[in-house]
């Protein structure tokens, strides 16, 4: 369960909210949001399910390893936050990394 709740803190950290995402290929048909579009995350759930605001206006969930996408922006502040975590993990976790 810990683990579990470890994966979906890294997805979040990894998908803020603000995230542009385009879609490359999904697991499931899904209706309306085709390959190739492109969104905003709006939230990651705490199954870690990325929730998207796609620009055609539909609200199609994510799921990392299922879905196929890739980052296109994060917003600005997130970054400057990972890259600070980023420092601090390598100076002292024991190898662990993110």
């Amino acid at each position: 369960m810990n683990n579990n709740r470890e994966q979906v803190k890294r997805i979040k950290d990894m998908y803020p909210i603000g995230t542009r995402i385009e879609l490359l290929s999904t697991m499931d048909d899904i209706q309306g949001v085709e390959t190739g579009m492109k969104g905003t995350v709006t939230k990651v759930d705490d199954l870690g399910t990325i929730h998207m605001r796609w620009d055609n206006g539909r609200g199609l969930g994510l799921i990392p390893g299922e879905d196929n996408f890739k980052v296109l922006s994060r917003p600005q502040e997130e970054i400057k936050k990972s890259e600070e975590h980023s420092v601090d993990q390598s100076q002292g976790i024991g190898g662990m990394s993110l």
